[in-house]
């Protein structure tokens, strides 16, 4: 779960929690292990790579998986939009939207040509996350204590939902924890160990974000809250060698996210148009690997338009909106199991929590995030209304 959103989160979020940013990541991480333990016992029930869209169909009925399928759909694209903004912050902040666009453009290539993030590759990049924040962090400590004025200390405070917002942002961070929870086939007494890994890489990915969240609050200050690319701007006093690695690091993780998050998209744009869920023209496949290469080009062409017409923000706010929505589904599903197929480390009333919790933050997320996120739920729902409505027209 420790993945490259770390590079792009704490700069926004600052700026919404102030100095109560510890507690948004407290509030995040507590979400985030609500949804992994739902999602840990529907994929004991159901051994399906569908999850929550698999999941909503089969214990709330095929109008939940589908809001949970476009929520992931949606969710996931603004993801990529993200990935790569961070992407062109790192290595060209004076040409982020070419940069981020010829980004999105030439992995989409590299997916159509069969070519995909493979698990070596994941472990190598995770590798590379945890050396390049523990090198900015142990540099950013040597460097002096920036001098700050009392006045540079005196912003505005958050407000009310300040902190609350800033969790919803944070929750993009923790993105990848519950594919731990679709394991259940492949190791030994996961009733025992499923939970155990859980617990640990999040209690472990949350000691890291809190220690960086710490550094970077101390060093960079009120910048923090300005600053596009912190890690960077963490090491920026220690010489263009170290700001050369933390960009690399950056951009080989934010890289290998885009990646993944491409391919997860279209696949499951893939999977939900032979459904019924999407446009039957997104199930066209090509080639040995079977690539989905009309749904990996309408992705694409979404990314393109949300990299061209958003921020790190903005785009930030809706993958956390869309993904959160898909999670509050999983922990309403969760909760319909009855006590028999029910295990011990999810009950009902967290998730009945977890659920309320996603709706919540994602409700408070910044206004423009969740006034579009929930109008594209929407409308993908009143789509589909229509779209049935025609079907059975014709049927009947």
């Amino acid at each position: 779960m420790l993945g490259a959103g770390v590079f792009a989160v704490f700069g926004p979020a600052a700026a919404l929690a102030g100095p109560l940013l510890l507690l948004s990541l407290l509030l995040a991480g507590a979400v985030a292990y609500a949804n992994a333990v739902a999602s840990a016992a529907l994929a004991a029930k159901y051994p399906s790579s569908g999850g929550t869209y698999v999941y909503g169909r089969e214990r709330l009925g095929p109008w939940a998986g589908f809001l949970a399928g476009w929520g992931f759909v949606t969710g996931k694209s603004a993801s990529c939009a993200a990935m790569a903004l961070t992407f062109a912050h790192y290595v060209a902040p004076e040409h982020a939207v070419p940069v981020a666009v010829a980004a999105v453009v030439a992995l989409t290539g590299v997916n159509l040509a069969g070519i995909t993030r493979t698990a070596l590759v994941t472990k190598v990049l995770l590798a590379v996350v945890l050396a390049v924040l523990a090198f900015a962090a142990a540099a950013g400590l040597a460097l002096p204590a920036p001098g700050l004025s009392a006045s540079a200390h005196d912003g505005a405070p958050p407000g009310p939902l300040g902190p609350v917002t800033a969790a919803g942002v944070l929750f993009f961070a923790f993105a990848g924890y519950a594919r731990i929870a679709t394991l259940g086939e492949e190791v030994k007494d996961p009733s025992r160990t499923i939970p155990r890994a859980i617990l640990g890489a999040l209690a472990g990915a949350f000691a890291i974000y809190a220690g960086l969240a710490l550094v970077l609050s101390a060093r960079l200050g009120p910048r923090l809250a300005e600053a596009a690319a912190p890690v960077h701007d963490l090491v920026a006093g220690a010489g263009p060698a170290a700001g050369g690695i933390v960009q690399a690091g950056a951009a080989a993780a934010c890289l290998g996210a885009l990646l993944a998050l491409i391919a997860g998209v279209g696949r499951t744009s893939l999977a939900m148009a032979r459904e019924g869920d999407l446009p039957g023209a997104l199930a066209r496949i090509a080639g040995s690997h079977r690539v989905p290469w009309a749904a990996e080009l309408a992705v694409c062409a979404a990314v393109v338009l949300l990299v061209v017409g958003g921020n790190v923000l903005t785009v930030i706010g809706f993958s956390s909106f869309g993904v959160l929505v898909y999670y509050a589904v999983a922990n309403a599903a969760a909760f319909t199991l009855p006590r028999p197929e029910r295990p011990w480390y999810s009950p009902r009333w967290l998730n009945a929590a977890g659920a309320v919790a996603c709706l919540a933050l994602a409700f408070t997320l910044p206004l423009t995030s969740a006034l579009v996120m929930a109008g594209v739920l929407a409308a993908g729902v009143a789509g589909r209304a229509v779209v049935l409505a025609a079907r059975r027209r014709r049927a009947g």
